[in-house]
């Protein structure tokens, strides 16, 4: 049974008297001790999507309107929230995008660390175990620095600081939305090599948001691929890099800059992605697409298994 399952989840916001679909028909699992990517452009609905996993969208304006996101085999959608509060931090932990905007400023981040301790794990809110997480983190003279205010700190060890307080709660599944944005290169690849360490040393499952298609190799078991609120391609992260299967996954892979180019301009994709609420009719991809035929307009295409453990959103994908 895998850890986490989206099955068919359709998600709408509620804005005014109108309903604005964010997330239609999206499937992904997660396995025990697996790291997944999630990628796509700004706008897709990567961020929606996991933030919908331990419900953390206000209700309203979001509404679950279809689907289930399974939790050891325990849906979601339906626990009391009693159960929905253990779930979030006790099997699920967030890293977000700016640590400079989830941690206290005036809190100094050994109490905020003790605090996640003492929701999920009373016994163990101790200096020690704060220690213990800082260390585990790699932070150096963690007795001194468990002392510090945020800004203190640089904006990796913020973000060093965000996955102690997320592990202190030994959840089962990481959620990391794009944790090394606004770092620079050597402390993105220092984040990264972190989070492939503690996959490995703890057996802890990650679900790694990113558009950046450069890490998912060094990163990912999975790669799932997000358009206009659909998963549009679904494989493993090798095979996906070697031999993309849809012309969205083909066109982001063409964008990637590459080292040993010859100095020739980059390929970017035309056009963007649609706002929520403004899918065109059939393909959402079909207006930006290089392969698009006249009857992409007129169905939308299912994710189907045309290999096998690869599924794609596009019946033109050969």
């Amino acid at each position: 049974m895998p850890l986490l399952e989206i099955k068919n989840l359709t998600l709408e916001f509620i804005s005014g008297d109108a309903a604005v679909r964010v997330l239609d028909d999206v499937s992904l699992t997660v396995d025990r001790g697996e790291t997944v990517c999630l990628v796509g452009e700004s706008g897709c609905g990567k961020s929606v999507t996991t933030l919908s996993i331990t419900r953390l969208l206000p209700e309203p304006p979001a509404r679950y309107i279809g689907g289930e996101i399974l939790l050891g085999g325990r849906n979601v959608l339906k626990m009391p929230k009693s159960e929905l509060r253990q779930a979030r931090g006790g099997i699920v932990s967030y890293v977000f995008q700016e640590p400079g905007a989830s941690l206290n400023p005036v809190i100094r981040i050994g109490k905020q660390i003790k605090e996640a301790l003492t929701l999920h794990r009373p016994g163990q809110a101790t200096d020690a175990e704060v220690i213990r997480l800082l260390k585990l983190v790699g932070i150096a003279a963690p007795e001194s620095r468990m002392k510090d205010y945020p800004f203190q700190m640089s904006g990796g060890m913020q973000q060093r600081v965000m996955i102690a307080m997320a592990l202190a709660s030994e959840p089962d599944l990481l959620v990391a939305d794009e944790p090394t944005t606004a770092l620079d290169v050597t402390t993105q690849a220092q984040i990264l090599e972190l989070l492939r360490d503690l996959n490995r040393r703890l057996g802890m499952s990650i679900l790694l948001i990113t558009h950046n298609l450069g890490i998912v190799g060094d990163m990912a078991g999975r790669v799932a691929v997000m358009y206009a609120g659909q998963v549009v391609e679904l494989s493993p992260a090798r095979p996906l890099l070697e031999r993309p299967l849809h012309p969205y996954t083909r066109a982001l892979l063409a964008a990637v800059p590459k080292l040993s180019g010859n100095g020739s301009r980059l390929s970017p994709i035309a056009g963007a992605v649609p706002r929520a609420g403004h899918a065109p009719p059939g393909c959402r991809f079909a207006p930006r697409c290089a392969i698009a035929r006249p009857e992409c307009s007129q169905s939308v295409p299912e994710l189907v298994e045309v290999e096998l453990k690869r599924w794609v959103r596009c019946p033109f994908w050969q």
